[in-house]
Parts: structure tokens; sequence; C-alpha cells
């Protein structure tokens, strides 16, 4: 069964593939590859709660903090907790996964260290 993404349920038309001049700019929730599968979603489409600048209300917030207690009275967001049960994910461990993809996307593009040779 195919689950419901915050774009279409908040029909805010700033999903995967939305307009690049919406006035609102692109949601980072359609774009946010590291929390793809979340909760069933694509990309981030059902962790929009743990990602700075999507929707908050009708307003876009910047910051995880600020959004949050919005959040949860989401309908979306407690639909998500409901049709996800016990297999829910929520902030504290997507904040974590994004943040575990980055650190080891940084690290494998950071120069290793030259080995010290002895002679």
């Amino acid at each position: 069964m195919k689950k419901t993404n915050c774009w279409e349920y908040m029909n805010c038309g700033r999903g995967p593939g939305a307009d690049a001049n919406h006035p609102m700019g692109p949601c980072p929730a359609a774009s946010e590859r590291r929390a793809h599968g979340v909760n069933g979603g694509r990309n981030g489409g059902r962790a929009c709660w743990a990602l700075a600048g999507s929707f908050s209300g009708r307003e876009v917030c910047g910051t995880l903090g600020a959004k949050l207690p919005d959040c949860m009275e989401c309908s979306f967001f407690r639909l998500v907790g409901y049709e996800e049960g016990s297999d829910y994910m929520g902030a504290k461990a997507i904040f974590a996964r994004i943040h575990m993809h980055h650190d080891a996307h940084a690290r494998r593009l950071r120069p290793h260290p030259a080995r010290k040779t002895s002679h």
C-alpha cells in the first residue's frame, strides 16, 4: 500500500517535481534523500517534522526547535504515528539518521592524512 507523503496530504504544491519558481521555494521534505524510506515515505515525505524549512502550519519554519511543537499538533504527524505504530520513527531518530549519513559522506570526502613512513 502506498503511503501518503506530507506534500500530498497538505496539498502544498512543493512536492518532488514542483515548479522551481514556487513562491515558497522547494520543500526540503521533497528532496531530502537521506530520509527516504523513513516511516514508509518518499524522501522526507513522512519525516517533515524533523526537517527544517518544511511547513509549520501554513508557514515555512526554519528550525526544528521552532516547528516541532506545532508539528506535534498536526493531523499529518498524528496520522503517520498511527499508521506506523511500533515502527514509527520520531524526530530524534530521523535527525540522527540524517546527520549520520551527512557525517559518513563528509568522512568519505575528507582527504586521508599523509602516511608517515620510516626509513
